[in-house]
């Protein structure tokens, strides 16, 4: 049991090289989900085990023991190693659950802080201007969703690039982005490994984005160039937003900009093996901890039944 609920906790660490080789060889929208999906398998995997070794560690004891309808402690490994598993799983439970709450918290008063100000600015639909020289972009979701935009960024481009502008970041809200980010933010604080995860998810997003918008105005070139401008005028900061509000101007720019230049590839081939590569780490993960709960399980009905002799 002990060795199916360790597994659980390595494999995530094997993900973010498999998630950005996924990205590579899949289209960004296919990627985008199939890397989503692995990390949140991953991350509940990850909880599972950890609080199973907690459980074990505490049946373990004669007082929850007693608790549990447990004629004895429960019979496992050697106390060697489960107790010292059990304490290490409380503390980084803990941690986890600390982080996480620290980071809704700032989140949702940065949530709050940008529809408080993209609703101070003249709106037109679903763009809304802030008057600000920080040129900034982003898709602000909601209800109604928003396209914020300030004037400095407004300046920064022309009117075809504009338009290429709006396209992403109207992509990135029919798209529904800001429940991957905010999936992904949420996996980073249940395994130190998912954090590099985050930033292939948030690469995802910006790449599915660049590829709708490039789609919706019709020019790849057109879409790179207003991408790069946007980088450039933007890197003296904007306002302050949300880690699951996406940005026109975020991520490895550089890298996105080379791939809207180059010519769209098909490599079926890769792009399948990347998949099953990725189904298999979640895959591999849930049979681990899934068979571990179990034998656990099992262990005590046991012990319960025991008492009945």
């Amino acid at each position: 049991m002990i060795a199916l609920l360790i597994l659980p906790l390595l494999l995530p660490f094997a993900l973010p090289p498999l998630a950005r080789r996924a990205l590579d060889r899949l289209a960004p929208a296919v990627a985008l989900r199939a890397i989503t999906g692995s990390a949140v398998v991953l991350a509940g995997c990850s909880l599972a085990a950890l609080g199973a070794f907690v459980l074990t560690g505490l049946l373990k004891l004669p007082f929850f023991a007693a608790l549990g309808d447990l004629i004895r402690p429960l019979h496992t490994a050697s106390d060697r190693y489960v107790l010292p598993l059990a304490a290490v799983s409380v503390g980084g439970l803990a941690v986890c659950a600390w982080t996480l709450a620290r980071s809704v918290l700032r989140q949702v008063r940065a949530f709050r802080a940008a529809r408080t100000e993209a609703g101070r600015g003249p709106a037109a639909g679903d763009l809304c201007v802030v008057d600000s020289p920080c040129a900034d972009a982003y898709a602000l979701p909601g209800r109604p969703h928003r396209i914020v935009v300030t004037t400095g960024m407004l300046r920064s481009l022309d009117g075809s690039e504009r338009e290429a502008l709006f396209a992403h970041e109207r992509a990135h809200n029919a798209g529904g982005h800001h429940y991957f980010l905010a999936v992904a933010e949420v996996a980073a604080h249940c395994h130190p490994a998912l954090r590099g995860v985050r930033d292939v998810i948030r690469l995802a997003v910006e790449r599915a984005a660049d590829e709708a918008a490039a789609s919706a105005v019709g020019d790849r070139r057109l879409t790179a160039r207003a991408i790069a401008r946007a980088a450039l005028a933007g890197q003296g900061g904007g306002v302050e937003r949300p880690a699951f509000v996406p940005g026109a101007a975020t991520g490895p720019v550089p890298q996105r900009v080379q791939a809207l230049l180059a010519a769209p590839r098909v490599r079926r081939r890769a792009g399948a093996w990347a998949a099953v590569l990725l189904v298999a780490c979640a895959g591999l993960s849930c049979v681990a901890s899934a068979t571990g709960m179990v034998d656990f399980h099992h262990r005590v009905e046991v012990a319960q039944g025991e008492a009945e002799r």
